[in-house]
């Protein structure tokens, strides 16, 4: 159905809103894929050139595609008019600018429906935030307030598998309270790791979570399996499927399987990351414990998780895990706010001089990350995962969340006197390439890339001299860890970024690929 006329029927308040947002949405999404076309590795695109302000690219079918160079950097402000100049006259439509790579491939069409969707959820999400930002008055206000999504990805409202009227009930820009289903599970058909909370059994059964979406479209198809007249109310957190109690379980959050794509992923749950987050779990918190920096950086731990047993086997997308609460590590007057919600409001969550807050961030995260990097722990840190706790707008500790995205290098964390417990998953390998990439690609391209944007632009702040004070951080911290030539990478040429377009036109699309791009602390070095 029509997004218009579904809109129309069932939010008529949100249709005229969500007319204007359309060319702003479709001109965003637009520039963040002209931006792919300048730097990732696409089949169909030959030479590269930058002149007077302009990008052309040559393709290889023979053509040219011309924009602005300005509109292909990463966290540009893309204007409403903005356009690519191609064969046939200008290109505003993402999926127009897709079709001239003459791509005719079941990836290539999977992606364009993903970029219309992503169009279209952007400018529903702006519909919805007309009136200006919603107030954030606690740490799930904070969660919501990311209207645009993912900061650089062309699919950042990407929710391939939700109508309209699913996004508007579920989607935490649109902030709504979600009654999650209970499905009771027999115990011969739970597969369980960790602790099971006492609340969400009676007796020998389990009540697993289950998102509304899921027992609408796939446990459907499970008849033997029914739910409870319970719910649990809660409130989506910034990943949409994860999910934070109301009135039961509110020390903890629940996250749970969704058959839907968000940006690259379908969001279930693999038996693997149900196995390994409690083991992970204490191997990360006891790797943090010994290198003294507890009080700093403080994981959210994944406590208990478990998936049903449908024909024997364990099912990735009836399954659901426990984490702790960001509230357990919050003091009086705390928050705690994703890094890309920073930058996602602005800054107007912060305070102080945008240089020394950056600073004192850096103090917080780097000292912890670069040492458990060098023990063998690389932390998946992009500004989903990490959440800075904000104490009158002052950075005061961070927290880390979602173990699955963690690598692990065995060989690193034996020297230091960890052995690696059994893991399910293929998180550990002596791969040094791997281990830095991981870190360094969400925290460095990612994290501290969003927020010097954000300051320099929002506080008129010159970007060398937040770089300088992340690089300052970076010395001082090696000069006091083992030489494990982390340094030099973290100093080098140049950092990985992950190349979302490449990916999503891969024939295996949730396997990430990586592009090096400059490196801003090289000139700190």
């Amino acid at each position: 159905m029509n997004s218009t006329n579904e809109l129309c029927r069932v939010r008529p308040d949100l249709a005229d809103p969500f007319t204007a947002a359309l060319p702003g949405a479709r001109a965003e999404v637009l520039g963040r894929l002209w931006g792919a076309f300048s730097r990732e590795p696409l089949p169909g695109i030959g030479a590269r050139r930058h002149a007077a302000g302009a990008l052309t690219i040559t393709l290889e079918h023979g053509g040219l595609l011309t924009g602005s160079s300005a509109c292909a950097q990463r966290f540009a402000r893309i204007p409403e008019g903005f356009a690519v100049a191609g064969r046939d006259g200008p290109l505003s439509e993402p999926a127009q600018l897709l079709t001239a790579l003459g791509l005719n491939t079941p990836a290539a069409r999977r992606l364009a429906a993903e970029l219309d969707n992503s169009v279209a959820n952007l400018a529903l999400a702006r519909a919805a935030h007309a009136a200006g930002p919603a107030p954030v008055g606690d740490s799930a206000d904070a969660e919501q307030a990311v209207v645009d999504g993912h900061p650089q990805h062309p699919c950042c409202r990407t929710r391939t598998g939700l109508s309209v009227a699913e996004v508007l009930a579920y989607a935490p820009e649109h902030h709504p309270v979600v009654d999650l289903a209970l499905l009771a599970v027999p115990a011969d058909r739970w597969h369980g790791a960790g602790d099971w909370p006492q609340a969400l059994r009676d007796g020998d059964t389990v009540l697993m979570p289950v998102h509304p979406w899921q027992r609408d479209h796939v446990l459907v198809h499970h008849p033997d399996l029914a739910v409870t007249g319970q719910t649990i109310p809660a409130r989506p957190l910034l990943s949409l499927r994860t999910l934070a109690p109301l009135d039961v379980l509110t020390d903890c959050h629940i996250k749970t399987a969704m058959d839907v794509q968000v940006t690259n992923y379908r969001r279930t749950i693999s038996p693997a990351e149900v196995a390994d987050g409690p083991p992970l779990s204490d191997l990360v918190c006891a790797v943090t414990d010994k290198a003294g920096h507890g009080d700093s950086l403080r994981v959210l731990r994944e406590l208990g998780g478990g998936s049903v047993r449908v024909s024997g086997a364990v099912s990735a997308s009836l399954a659901a895990m426990i984490r702790e609460n960001c509230a357990r590590h919050l003091g009086p007057g705390e928050i705690a706010v994703p890094l890309t919600a920073v930058h996602a409001t602005g800054a107007t969550l912060t305070a102080g001089d945008p240089v020394r807050w950056l600073a004192d961030f850096a103090e917080l995260v780097l000292p912890p990350a670069l040492t458990l990097l060098s023990m063998g722990i690389a932390l998946e840190a992009h500004g989903q995962n990490t959440l800075v706790v904000l104490r009158d707008g002052r950075p005061v500790r961070v927290l880390y969340r979602d173990l699955d995205g963690v690598r692990i290098h065995p060989g690193r964390l034996d020297s230091h006197g960890f052995t690696l417990p059994p893991l399910a998953g293929n998180r550990a390998a002596d791969d040094e390439w791997a281990l830095r990439t991981k870190l360094f690609g969400a925290l460095l391209s990612g994290v501290f890339s969003e927020l010097v944007d954000v300051l320099s632009r929002a506080r008129d702040t010159d970007p060398e001299a937040l770089w300088q004070a992340v690089a300052a951080v970076g010395h001082r911290v090696y000069a006091q860890l083992p030489d494990t030539e982390d340094s030099a990478v973290f100093f080098g040429d140049t950092l990985p970024l992950k190349a979302t377009i490449a990916m999503r036109l891969a024939d295996s699309p949730g396997t990430a690929q990586w592009i090096p791009v400059p490196n801003p602390l090289a000139r700190h070095r």
